[in-house]
């Protein structure tokens, strides 16, 4: 068998022999192609793929994150030709058309563009990911249109917006790509998932509306449109999410499918009244962020193959505690997603369903007919599930349920908002769940916490100040081994030096000492000693462990240790 890229990349240390037989497995169950399973086992990055394959098959590789394209090569193929096919032309050599393709084996495409453009085809290869960012930046920037562009316009123009809202016979006349308010708001959503952004927030002030988005954890403002634009962008985003546009008095709720980029996106709209008008926060749910498997959300080694353990028990009650937007709900589908087999039954309790996920059953609570969390339970249980996940253990009678489901044979998933891992054994005391169910019944709990991750792309290595020193009391052996780094601030992380974030965990293991601690109704602080005896890490000790292997920053730690995140 002739020697081929996959062969260097085991060869060369980036995966096992192992990885590569388990990826070829997933890739034969599931009749894709190897490079697909790779990427969703987490073993390798696009990046690293589009170069073994470029030394294959000898083309160059480019890194697109690096170079500025000019607009007259740029304005050789059309945007939609470049979305369609995920290529980007780079350079004109002679009478021929150089273009970057992530797929030196679709001849197809590459047919296509010749006869499209009528030219020669040279190719260089770069991962889909950075062609994808390419086309966005440079077309971008070629559009007539932008938000800026929109809402200076608006700022300069009087296109005549009345204070009012619309009626709703108006705003679904008016529902057509022609409309500013329509483009506009499409404008913003399409910006927002350029930049990954979680969620939108657009709020009104007394002149102005304020609209910022929430990019890896930290709200970014943009340009503010005029105070007369309010009632349209809400009447428009109430129309495209199902909600009553006559009530204005009372907080809604609702859901908008859209698809941006060839990908599907649901946006869960919330909308306040304020003193100054209606303020509405659009959270972006991205599908892909729940397949990210198990072993990318960051766990060491330690804290993996005990979490492997965990959820491998045939029962009991595995607990993810944290606050709001700690990524509680993507660990929880990643292993469920893990576990989802054919001889398995999962039902899911959820306020509201995030993500639909195949092969599981998912039930949303609603209130308003008394479908509450419990009740929910109290009927999975007649359709014999081997795994349950309750979205969230807000009562006491929550809590009974699922501890009643765990101690009969079932594997029960939930949430829990508490500071940290020990903390969740006496807030279910606080609540009125009895001691010795507590103790029989919880087998673990994860605290977790984002860290923003240093850019790949303008990281420098750097020494820990003597301040970060003396704040984490560093060791030598600590200091030796580390492998510090900053981000300078790049287009690539839009100037932060971060890009991305990762998880910080707290996983504590019961054991027959804690149970008995549990069982007595100790406080907080003595269950936290005694787990750390038998090897718990904390959420800071975890974020210095990834600080000094050059994942996050010392100072991204000091946030989680002060309370900042």
């Amino acid at each position: 068998m002739a020697y081929t890229w996959l062969d260097r990349l085991v060869d060369e240390g980036l995966i096992t022999a192992d990885q590569l037989a388990e990826a070829e497995d997933v890739a034969k169950n599931s009749r894709g192609q190897i490079e697909q399973a790779l990427l969703r086992l987490g073993y390798v990055d696009q990046a690293t793929i589009a170069k073994y394959q470029a030394r294959e098959f000898g083309y160059e590789f480019i890194d697109l994150d690096e170079v500025e394209i000019p607009t007259y090569i740029i304005d050789q193929v059309p945007e939609s030709v470049a979305r369609e096919n995920s290529v980007i032309p780079l350079e004109t050599q002679g009478e021929s058309l150089v273009v970057a393709v992530h797929d030196p084996m679709n001849f197809e495409v590459l047919e296509k563009l010749r006869f499209i453009l009528n030219k020669d085809i040279k190719v260089a290869m770069a991962s889909k990911e950075s062609i994808v960012n390419a086309i966005n930046r440079h077309y971008g920037q070629n559009e007539s249109e932008s938000v800026d562009s929109m809402i200076s316009e608006f700022t300069e123009t009087q296109i005549d917006f009345t204070e009012s809202e619309l009626s709703e016979a108006e705003a679904e006349a008016d529902a057509d790509d022609s409309s500013p308010v329509v483009r506009l708001v499409n404008l913003v959503i399409s910006e927002a998932v350029k930049l990954r952004a979680s969620d939108i927030h657009i709020e009104p002030f007394e002149d102005r509306v304020r609209i910022r988005y929430r990019i890896d954890g930290a709200l970014v403002e943009r340009d503010s449109p005029p105070r007369r634009l309010l009632g349209p962008l809400v009447s428009r985003i109430k129309v495209m999410g199902g909600i009553d546009i006559a009530e204005k008095r009372r907080p809604q709720d609702g859901r908008v499918k859209t698809r941006i980029g060839g990908k599907e996106f649901d946006l869960r709209v919330s909308i306040l009244p304020t003193n100054h008008g209606q303020a509405i926060v659009m959270r972006i749910l991205d599908r892909d962020n729940i397949k990210i498997g198990i072993r990318n959300l960051g766990f060491s080694e330690e804290n993996y193959k005990r979490f492997q353990t965990i959820i491998r028990r045939p029962n009991g009650i595995f607990l993810v505690t944290g606050p709001t937007g700690s990524g509680k709900t993507t660990t929880l589908y990643s292993a469920l997603g893990e576990m989802n087999r054919p001889d398995r039954k999962i039902i899911t309790a959820e306020d509201p369903i995030e993500y639909t996920l195949p092969g599981i059953n998912q039930c949303e609570v609603r209130h308003k007919i008394g479908l509450n969390f419990s009740r929910i339970i109290r009927a999975m249980l007649r359709q014999a599930p081997n795994i349950i996940l309750v979205g969230e253990i807000r009562d006491t009678e929550t809590a009974d349920m699922a501890i009643q489901a765990s101690l009969t044979g079932h594997l029960v998933f939930s949430t829990l908002h508490t500071n940290d891992a020990p903390g969740a054994v006496t807030r279910l005391i606080d609540m009125g769940v009895q001691p010795f169910l507590v103790a029989s019944s919880i087998m673990a709990v994860l605290a977790q916490r984002l860290v923003r991750v240093v850019c790949p792309k303008c990281k420098y290595p750097y020494e820990p100040d003597p301040s970060e020193i003396a704040e984490f009391m560093l060791t030598e052996t600590q200091l030796e081994t580390a492998q510090a780094h900053r981000g300078k601030g790049c287009n690539h992380c839009q100037h932060t030096g971060y890009r991305g974030r990762k998880a910080c965990h707290e996983l504590m293991v019961m054991n027959s000492t804690i149970r008995e601690m549990a069982f007595n109704s100790e406080p907080t602080q003595n269950i936290r000693r005694q787990a750390r005896l038998f090897g718990m890490k904390t959420l800071v000790e975890d974020a210095v462990d990834k600080a000094l292997a050059g994942v996050t920053t010392l100072s991204e730690a000091y946030k989680l240790k002060t309370g900042g995140h």
